[in-house]
């Protein structure tokens, strides 16, 4: 019998020989809106193995406005995001907390948790069965960035650096908030929970490790752990170079790991995560997609096979479809996995 989407990911992230290997296409609303019908081609020839669980929050009465059109967007925590492109969202100016002594702008936005969470599992479950997909929950937990959207990227860098303001103060009340959102998901029928934060910059991490230790790798435990308390897998996204805290994510219990594979040293990194946890993508989407050279766009894919691909699994076959990329250069992605796969009979 062939393997359902579901099993081939499940099997993947298991090391167990999936059939082929997972496909999952980031598309950004920039995409949507500049290549809708070539886009619609890619999902027929290529489909995803993944889905987002249906959202049943209830609506906020502070969002306002549209997080990917040119302007302002307030989301259900009050932060107020600038936008300067269509497509792609901006970034907050007017943190709501400037002072960490006074946090009572902080207001986690409990209130749009479901208020029946009885029927809205219900809701859920009934997807969830009906589909032979990979669900995914369709929010993301992500204190760091939270954080900043709060109090401001450069207050959030200051305060992080001195144990003794309140910063963990501010950490603590956004972490119950996630956890108990979790606490929602993890009682469904899900596959897998997604969290996020961006923790590097093109050449290294944003802060030291050593702090990174102390205040973040707890929370990314806390998640994982009620992911796996469930029979559920963990998946995180983080952008930049995060090679110095691999090994960290991999022993909290990080299933599927997103990250910028172009900014770290690849084989540095097989020597040090793989077989040890699954490579959620992705292939360079600063320089390689968005450019002109469908050989140079082969030649990523090839890369990262050559350093992290195994046949038994680990390696998800993910890219973002997003601002400067061609509908041809996301299918010749597609079309190399394909090849590897081939190339490499079970």
């Amino acid at each position: 019998m062939p393997q359902t989407p579901r099993e081939i990911v499940e099997k993947a992230l298991r090391f167990e020989y999936p059939e082929r290997i997972p496909r999952h296409l980031w598309v950004l609303p920039w995409a949507q809106n500049n290549y809708p019908q070539e886009l619609k081609v890619i999902q027929q020839k290529y489909p995803d193995d993944f889905v987002a669980a249906p959202d049943v929050y209830r609506k906020s009465p502070l969002v306002n406005g549209d997080p990917y059109q040119i302007g302002k967007y307030t989301d259900e925590w009050g932060c107020t995001f600038e936008n300067l492109q269509q497509g792609v969202i901006g970034e907050v100016k007017n943190p709501i907390i400037p002072d960490l002594s006074d946090l009572s702008g902080l207001v986690p936005p409990y209130k749009i948790l479901p208020d029946n969470p009885g029927k809205a599992r219900d809701i859920v479950n009934k997807f969830c069965d009906q589909t032979d997909r990979f669900v995914l929950t369709p929010c993301f937990p992500r204190p760091w960035e939270r954080m900043q959207f709060l109090h401001g990227s450069v207050n959030s860098m200051m305060d992080i650096m001195t144990p003794e303001t309140d910063a963990k103060q501010l950490l603590d009340k956004i972490h119950e908030f996630y956890m108990k959102e979790l606490e929602f998901w993890v009682s469904t029928n899900i596959d897998g929970i997604m969290f996020m934060d961006d923790w590097g910059s093109q050449m290294n991490l944003l802060i030291p490790p050593v702090i990174w230790q102390d205040i973040f790798k707890p929370l990314y435990k806390d998640y994982c752990d009620i992911a796996h308390s469930k029979g559920k897998f963990a998946f995180m996204h983080s952008d930049g170079n995060i090679i110095e805290i691999y090994p960290y994510l991999i022993e909290v219990g990080v299933d599927a790991l997103n990250s910028q594979l172009f900014c770290m040293d690849m084989e540095k990194l097989a020597v040090i995560a793989k077989r040890k946890i699954t490579f959620w993508g992705e292939i360079d989407r600063q320089h390689i997609l968005p450019g002109e050279n469908i050989d140079a766009i082969r030649q990523a894919v090839r890369k990262v096979a050559k350093n992290l691909y195994d046949p038994a699994g680990g390696v998800i076959a993910q890219m973002e479809f997003g601002p400067g990329t061609k509908p041809q250069n996301v299918e010749a992605v597609f079309i190399e996995w394909e090849k590897i796969q081939q190339s490499h009979p079970q």
